[in-house]
């Protein structure tokens, strides 16, 4: 289509452009069961397990494919490069956003429909624009319909079904490890077509939706975007009330734009336009990657045009348009999937664990704070936010005899320790203390064991793996100094280590930095030393699972699973306990608690030997 800025009044009138049809005829629904994306012509095969997959979106390409004068190599050379990097790439999908032709003629779609031969069987849904159809989606038959109605996409393994009029169509793909819902609509929805769409919304009520249209946003020059009439129209009557919907792409107008909007339960839906037509070459085939990472909750979006970047000597006007990096050309999309969709998918978790699944060989103690672990004071297991009252016991599951009991120190309120069902999602149980230290003045609260508790003794020579799962509140407020998590008691300079940076440090504690940096520090049985792993700066309101591991030589970090990088190159063989006891909470110096940890404390286990990733708390299979 048009400028919006340049021509308004012509595009707020959406005159479509007339169409050589033939006599009128309605097609009939047509439906096919959802499976993973099919292997593409050169064999290879998305992997639709990883949680970084890419949704591929070609717009507008009315002036490639135009009797006028056209060259369709540009859209071939698009496909043929989805389907030669769809594995390298991870593409589970493409989608068109109409205008495929400039006038509809049934030379242009016989055109268009070679053109597209070249995606071989990667799946893709196409829409009509107004130059390839005029009025809504009860036309009836016509070059568009015969090229790209839904004998097309019946192959295809993501398509689900078309509206009866054939105009409208649905993929279910999956990627990420889940399924997904594509819908592409009519330029012109019919009142038919949005109770068809609405339909297919409550057939799928668990999927996460994207939903692709030719006019539904236009932009100002700084890339703003606002909603079109028909654009108020498809929000009013189908997006703001389906939440599924989290993302709604457009054609029809340039410049790019994007913009977000608040639907009927409060969350964000992303509306974007993407069209270059009005660029050099008719866009020459510019697509547009929506890369998702579900880890690391984005989109990155990247837009690109695969047949000038296979040029060999590319003029200067060729390489200015190889890819775009405008921001609203090239930008990241962020979105918590799981809290996004969790009103109608929320996420499956793990079944909690009993704890005799969880004690492997060597297990010397274990914690935990459901009803399987605290021993007084169950009324407050199940009521989030409880006081923890000072004297609850949480048993060591081990049998071993290393209960711990909480105490508040300094002059804490019962606010500061107390009972939540927040937990990581592979914690084996489901249930956590929060912890609300801080400082002016000094509050806390610990757990401790006994005094003639085993494990206030142990050596651990032969090695040892420590594990506790952590959340840090966000935002991260208040007055914290250095925070103690876990740590045995008793000064290094009694333990006769004198080298380190105090002796009135405890000779072993996980503790947290005011810069969020996670340090171990401990003093080994032989030698005066003090080896010291350093994590990177960990996030806030996010669970993470720390493993400090010993093979009897070195220790090793690891935070979520993964190895840190700045363990200390020195040997460290065992731990130098002096008998005192072993606390989760806080850290002693100089054998006083002054700030206790603030944030939240889940399961707890000591095991007397080096433990594998795939053995940590966090494995499953066991």
């Amino acid at each position: 289509m048009e400028n919006k800025l340049s021509r308004r009044s012509l595009l707020q009138a959406a005159a479509a452009v007339p169409i050589l049809s033939a006599a009128s005829a309605t097609v009939g629904a047509t439906t096919a069961s959802a499976t993973p994306a099919p292997t593409t012509s050169s064999g290879s095969r998305p992997d639709t397990t990883d949680p970084r997959f890419t949704i591929a979106v070609l717009p507008d390409t009315q002036y490639l494919l135009d009797d006028g004068g056209s060259d369709a190599e540009p859209v071939a050379a698009t496909l043929r490069h989805l389907v030669r990097e769809q594995a390298r790439d991870n593409i589970v999908f493409m989608a068109h956003l109409g205008d495929v032709t400039e006038h509809g003629t049934v030379t242009e779609m016989r055109a268009a429909s070679r053109a597209f031969d070249a995606a071989g069987r990667l799946s893709y849904s196409v829409l009509a624009g107004n130059h390839d159809v005029s009025g809504d989606d009860q036309r009836g038959d016509t070059p568009y319909l015969r090229a790209f109605g839904p004998q097309r996409f019946s192959r295809m393994k993501t398509y689900g079904g078309s509206s009866p009029d054939g105009y409208n169509s649905y993929h279910v793909v999956r990627g990420g490890g889940r399924e997904w819902l594509v819908l592409a609509l009519d330029w012109r929805a019919s009142d038919a077509g949005l109770a068809w769409a609405q339909g297919v919304l409550d057939e799928h009520a668990a999927l996460p939706a994207i939903l692709t249209t030719h006019d539904l946003v236009w932009a100002d020059d700084d890339g703003s975007a606002q909603l079109s009439d028909n654009g108020q129209r498809l929000w009013d009557r189908l997006i703001r009330g389906n939440d599924q919907i989290f993302l709604a792409l457009g054609g029809h107008y340039w410049p790019s734009g994007r913009t977000t909007k608040t639907n009927d339960a409060g969350h964000p839906v992303h509306l974007h336009i993407t069209n270059y037509q009005d660029r050099y070459y008719g866009g020459a085939g510019m697509v547009r990657y929506y890369s998702f990472d579900l880890d690391r909750g984005v989109i990155d979006v990247e837009t690109f045009s695969p047949w000038l970047g296979a040029k060999q000597d590319p003029t200067p006007l060729e390489s200015e348009h190889v890819e775009l990096s405008g921001d609203v050309d090239r930008f990241t999309v962020e979105i918590d999937f799981d809290e996004r969709f969790a009103a109608f998918a929320p996420p499956v978790l793990p079944v909690p664990l009993p704890p005799s699944a969880v004690m492997p060989r060597g297990t010397v103690a274990y914690w935990r704070f459901d009803e399987a672990g605290l021993a007084t004071g169950l009324a407050t297991v199940g009521s989030d936010g409880a006081p923890v009252a000072p004297g609850t016991v949480a048993r060591d599951l081990t049998g071993n005899g290393n209960d711990l009991t909480s105490s508040l120190l300094h002059a804490s309120g019962p606010e500061t320790l107390t009972w939540s069902a927040e937990h990581h999602d592979a914690q084996p149980a489901h249930a956590s203390l929060r912890f609300d230290g801080g400082k002016g003045p000094d509050r806390g609260a610990v757990l401790r064991t006994g005094p003639d508790a085993p494990v206030n003794s142990a050596k651990f020579e032969s090695g040892y793996t420590i594990e506790t799962f952590l959340k840090l509140p966000e935002p991260f407020e208040g007055d914290h100094a250095w925070m103690g998590i876990l740590s045995w008691e008793g000064r290094a300079g009694d333990a006769g280590k004198h080298s380190g940076w105090s002796d009135d440090e405890p000779t072993c504690s996980l503790n947290l930095s005011g810069e969020r940096f996670l340090q171990f520090v401990v003093y080994p049985v032989p030698g005066d030393a003090d080896p010291t792993s350093w994590s990177h700066a960990v996030p806030v309101g996010r669970w993470m699972h720390v493993a400090l591991v010993n093979d009897g030589r070195h220790t090793v970090m690891y935070v979520d699973g993964s190895k840190i990088v700045r363990n200390a190159a020195e040997e460290s063989r065992g731990i130098s306990t002096l008998g005192k006891p072993f606390a989760i909470g806080g850290t002693q110096f100089d054998e006083k608690y002054e700030q206790g940890f603030y944030g939240w404390i889940g399961d707890t286990r000591i095991v007397s030997r080096a433990l594998r990733p795939d053995q940590f708390l966090t494995a499953r299979s066991r």
